[in-house]
């Protein structure tokens, strides 16, 4: 088999007892909804999804339709709810209700085509009403509120709503304190209306994994956790927030994804060479250095060029010259042995040592999310 030049192992044992860590922190009353948008934050939704469900996650959320599919075909099983928060065209509804795809209503034409669309099929469109409460990008605003909640009334024998929901703007940080709590009166006022317009709106929902844990009052019948299942706390300042509240022993979670390759070849360059494209790197004695087939386009960030670490046989390495397309060199004075072949850990543990997703962002200016996202679709993933 023709395998990819780095591969991603996610770990078994890491899924299981992050998915407990959540469980446990929301109760068995609150709906733990698996965030798997951006190819499951980059570990893959094909791998992903599998091992989730088999830990016990019964609800996913994705972004758009195609993700929807990705995840449906995923499953071990075709009744497992999904619910796309995003991007869905008029004319992939149809799929959408035909196969019980739950999806957001944020604008009034969304909802006459899914009306349009259930007729068609046959079928009740499964649909949460997403409101604005203040992040101003997608929802109902209060103006419009009663006239689609009656459209909605009219029509209950095609539209089933699943949820009332609305999107956090920033919780990750206690900036945004007064914002997220305008934000939380905002979302009452809507709950109030919406009794007092006879309007079943089914679960109610607005907590990120940065919420989940700061707000615990807007856990309210179902959570949407992305970075938390993975490992990562979504900043420093909400483990920082968790760890004052709770005093855990031992950091709760562990990290699903490792990124490996191999050494592609050794080589010593003489004193008075640059070494990679440009000048960047200059060798004032013998140096030898190891090649990697890794670089920008494996989603190695070219800001790595002359400050990343890698690890090759328990060691942590520089990274040296600049990070071209598709390789980088690595400096081994302190590491002479290494040769073809041998294993190198761009992010997760060999030996005592380890190689974070927070040490590419302190130097690449990368958040945890947006680097695990940057990870290739291609590259293979492989469950350990």
């Amino acid at each position: 088999m023709i395998r990819n030049t780095s591969y991603i192992e996610l770990s078994k044992d890491a899924v299981e007892r992050n998915v407990k860590f959540i469980k446990k922190l929301i109760g068995p009353e609150v709906i733990f909804s698996s965030v798997v948008k951006g190819n499951a934050y980059g570990h893959g939704i094909e791998m992903y999804c599998p091992l989730a469900y088999e830990y016990g996650v019964r609800h996913f959320s994705v972004s758009d339709a195609n993700e929807a599919y990705r995840v449906k075909n995923a499953l071990p099983v075709k009744d497992c709810p999904i619910m796309i928060m995003g991007m869905i065209e008029n004319q992939q509804l149809e799929w959408a209700v035909e196969n019980d795809i739950e999806f957001y209503v944020f604008e009034e034409s969304r909802l006459e085509a899914a009306l349009e669309a259930a007729i068609k099929v046959g079928k009740k469109a499964s649909i949460h009403l997403e409101v604005e409460t203040g992040m101003n990008r997608t929802g109902i605003d209060k103006k419009d509120f009663k006239k689609v909640v009656k459209f909605i009334n009219e029509h209950h024998k095609f539209i089933e709503v699943k949820g009332m929901c609305t999107h956090l703007a920033g919780a990750e940080s206690i900036a945004n304190y007064k914002r997220i709590k305008d934000q939380r009166q905002s979302f009452k006022e809507y709950i109030k209306k919406a009794d007092k317009l006879d309007f079943n709106y089914g679960s109610l929902h607005m907590a990120s994994s940065s919420a989940t844990i700061r707000y615990p009052k807007t856990r309210y019948d179902l959570v949407r956790v992305g970075i938390l299942q993975y490992g990562f706390f979504p900043t420093e300042e909400i483990w920082v927030h968790y760890f004052e509240k709770n005093k855990p022993k031992e950091y709760p979670m562990d990290r699903i994804v490792s990124w490996k390759s191999q050494v592609m070849d050794v080589k010593e360059i003489p004193p008075g060479e640059f070494i990679g494209y440009g000048t960047s790197f200059f060798t004032n004695t013998t140096t030898k250095i190891a090649i990697i087939p890794i670089g920008y386009s494996s989603g190695y960030s070219r800001a790595l060029s002359n400050r990343g670490k890698v690890l090759i046989n328990g060691k942590r390495l520089d990274v040296i010259g600049t990070v071209n397309m598709n390789m980088m060199a690595v400096e081994l004075s302190t590491a002479p042995e290494v040769k073809k072949g041998d294993e190198v850990v761009l992010i997760g543990k060999q030996g005592d040592q380890e190689i974070g997703v927070s040490s590419f962002s302190d130097f690449s200016q990368l958040i945890n999310y947006e680097l695990l996202t940057r990870l290739p679709q291609n590259i293979d993933r492989i469950v350990v």
